[in-house]
């Protein structure tokens, strides 16, 4: 049974808690990262989550903190909803691999954290994501398939990765434009599963809303790599330890969209780099979709039959 467990601030005090009406009631264990919550923890919360949360702490009486805590890894898949590819301007028939890159682990925030636009970025993007939160340590290749996907995957969280587009496209820097403080805010709560809970996953819908009106709208079912497939290709690639985080990627609905004449796609590759840099930016710098300060972007996943509720995140966007 899924168990939502959050990390949190009271009376300059930070404690890990199980959500349930409303409230969470504290965990008795000190876990200062998420990796020590997931490798020690995990098992407290459930003791008592099955004896119940009665006389517990109003969620609106704590500050939320990130479920997952800066020293964790922060790993990302790039173009990886069916949707998001058509949106690229990429045929989904074409898409032979799975894009991965880092975040730097810095930009991890709280839930509700006011996110910083920094003084020379104009195209600021959201991007929806679905975390992945890991439960096992994975040192060498693994064979990861729905069936065992629960024995590497301790819980899902809600993360939006925030992006400078006009950082991380003229400049090709994906690590850069997506980095800054703040872009990674995540929570509000850790969603623990067990193998039965994965059956729901297809059926995860993730929605954002900017200053009340849809922009994101998407069923986890449309993800081009799932997770099995991901997982086991990335275990022959790096290490992972407890509690680090993989986000799988954003559905369409972004800021951010390609050309959509192929004409213009076309002859946007015979302009000097620079020039089409240029033009890119002051094309969209009126783009009413890109973010501006006072924005308020709302994030949310869950099924729509509560069997997995990942909750809601809420975010102004403020100027640097």
């Amino acid at each position: 049974m899924a168990i939502n467990v959050a990390r949190y601030e009271l009376n300059g005090n930070i404690g890990w808690g199980v959500v349930a009406d409303g409230g969470l009631t504290p965990l008795v264990g000190t876990y200062e990262t998420t990796g020590d919550f997931i490798r020690q923890g995990r098992e407290e919360a459930r003791t008592i989550a099955a004896a119940g949360t009665e006389n517990n702490i109003p969620l609106d009486h704590v500050a939320l903190l990130s479920p997952v805590t800066q020293n964790q890894q922060y790993v990302c898949q790039g173009t990886n909803y069916v949707s998001h590819l058509v949106e690229s301007g990429v045929d989904p028939e074409t898409q032979t691999f799975n894009m991965i890159f880092r975040k730097a682990s810095s930009c991890i925030a709280p839930p509700n954290t006011d996110v910083i636009r920094p003084a020379h970025v104009k195209l600021l993007d959201y991007e929806l994501e679905l975390g992945l939160v890991f439960g096992k340590k994975i040192d060498g290749p693994v064979q990861v398939t729905w069936d065992n996907l629960a024995d590497y995957v301790a819980a899902l969280v809600v993360n939006n990765d925030i992006s400078a587009r006009d950082v991380q496209l003229p400049q090709w820097q994906f690590y850069k434009g997506k980095s800054y403080r703040t872009f990674g805010p995540t929570g509000p709560w850790l969603t623990l599963i067990d193998q039965e809970d994965v059956k729901h996953f297809p059926k995860l819908r993730l929605q954002l809303f900017v200053n009340g009106k849809g922009r994101q709208d998407a069923l986890a079912d449309d993800l081009f790599f799932q997770p099995p497939e991901t997982l086991t290709e990335l275990s022959g690639v790096q290490d992972f330890a407890e509690g680090d985080l993989l986000a799988t990627g954003t559905p369409g609905g972004v800021a951010m969209q390609a050309p959509k004449s192929k004409l213009l796609m076309f002859m946007s590759k015979l302009i000097p780099e620079a020039k089409k840099w240029g033009i890119f930016i002051k094309k969209n710098v009126e783009n009413p979709a890109f973010l501006r300060p006072g924005d308020v972007i709302q994030s949310r996943i869950a099924t729509e039959d509560g069997a997995l509720d990942l909750g809601t995140q809420t975010n102004k966007i403020v100027q640097g």
